[in-house]
């Protein structure tokens, strides 16, 4: 346990990031999931809705820093082409 002011705050923000970070990953593997049994349904029009919310969800985390821009851009390319084959 640290016994300096400025670290024991350090250590307080990291727990309260951590949390923000773990619940945003959650989300994310949600949505994808969510759209993943959609696209397996086949329902062209809840695809793209899902679609959307998910690239929302990514684009909001890559702008928040959770996740790269670039794993964002990839992880919105790969989802683009399943919502393509239905």
């Amino acid at each position: 346990m640290a016994n300096i002011k400025s670290q024991i705050k350090r250590n307080r923000q990291n727990d309260h990031q951590r949390a923000r970070n773990k619940s945003v990953r959650s989300l994310l593997k949600t949505r994808t999931r969510n759209f993943d049994e959609v696209v397996a349904g086949g329902d062209a029009e809840g695809a793209r809705e899902a679609y959307q919310a998910t690239a929302r969800e990514l684009d909001k985390a890559a702008a928040k820093g959770i996740i790269h821009k670039n794993k964002a851009a990839n992880k919105k390319s790969r989802l683009a082409k399943k919502l393509k084959s239905v």
